[in-house]
């Protein structure tokens, strides 16, 4: 008991235990630190892992998304094609410059009608526009309406649907 009252009674006994108490504090602060640690890493690898899910799902998504949609436009595309193909064919056909022209000329005269002061400006000024209004006609909406109703798509305005008058009625009128 004596040699354990000198021992503590030593300073270096007491800076001892006293190092020894801190160190104990120390590495009971780490090990609770590096199981924190230890849980946080476990966490983020989880959250980790499921967001590379995640992405690998929206990414294999998008992908099959832009594969039907480039799959589509090159479908649309080959319709588009054929039907530039189509449409130049038919224009080629017998009959169809005749057919454009009488069109042309029918579209004219109704112009004509409207605007009779001088003949030969007045015709070339109505060819000029019919010839305008045709090839407008040939695209969208018109072209459809001159389809489905021959008669209606051509006309321009409320003169234009009017009955074709010869020159002996029109001079009566």
């Amino acid at each position: 008991m004596e040699t354990l009252k000198a021992i503590l009674s030593e300073h270096f006994t007491w800076g001892l235990l006293l190092g020894l108490l801190v160190a104990g504090f120390i590495w009971k602060s780490s090990f609770h630190a590096k199981r924190a640690l230890a849980r946080e890493n476990k966490r983020i690898a989880g959250e980790h892992r499921d967001l590379t899910g995640h992405l690998n799902t929206q990414l294999k998504i998008n992908a099959s998304g832009n594969q039907t949609l480039q799959s589509e436009l090159d479908d649309l595309k080959r319709q588009n094609e054929t039907l530039r193909i189509n449409l130049a064919a038919m224009q080629q056909k017998p009959g169809q410059a005749e057919l454009r022209q009488l069109q042309l000329n029918e579209t004219a005269v109704r112009l004509m009608r409207e605007q009779a002061p001088g003949f030969a400006p007045a015709w070339e000024k109505a060819m000029r526009q019919a010839e305008a209004d045709l090839s407008a006609a040939d695209t969208g909406l018109k072209k459809l309406v001159r389809r489905v109703i021959p008669g209606l798509g051509n006309s321009s305005g409320p003169a234009a649907s009017a009955p074709l008058l010869s020159l002996d009625e029109k001079s009566d009128a």
